[in-house]
């Protein structure tokens, strides 16, 4: 069994090298604030998320079972349509998971 003075010495690196990787982000916040790339992530990242998400859910559709299609494509178009309408993503993503939801409650697999 290793002595305690190197167990000690494993755990103060580990937690030296866990603070300074928790607190970088924090460091150069004013430094990312100022970069064309974070700002241009920032406005185009979230709708690349949801489409990435989208594609995921209608993947596997069941084109043969159309009540089982729209299970699916009901609680997409909600979604579509409660952002037009609000333009509020959580209200919007909070909308479509609660029509999705319904939807797995009342149409049978």
């Amino acid at each position: 069994m290793p002595s305690p003075l190197y167990l000690a010495a494993v755990v103060a690196v580990a937690a030296t090298i866990t603070l300074a990787l928790r607190a970088a982000p924090f460091a150069m916040t004013s430094t990312l604030r100022a970069s064309p790339l974070v700002s241009y992530l920032g406005r185009h990242l979230p709708a690349g998320v949801m489409i990435i998400l989208v594609v995921h859910l209608l993947r596997d559709l069941p084109v043969d079972r159309p009540l089982l299609s729209l299970r699916e494509l009901v609680p997409v178009l909600v979604t579509v349509a409660v952002h037009l309408w609000r333009r509020d993503a959580l209200l919007s993503m909070a909308t479509g998971t609660a029509v999705y939801a319904l939807a797995l409650a009342v149409v049978p697999a």
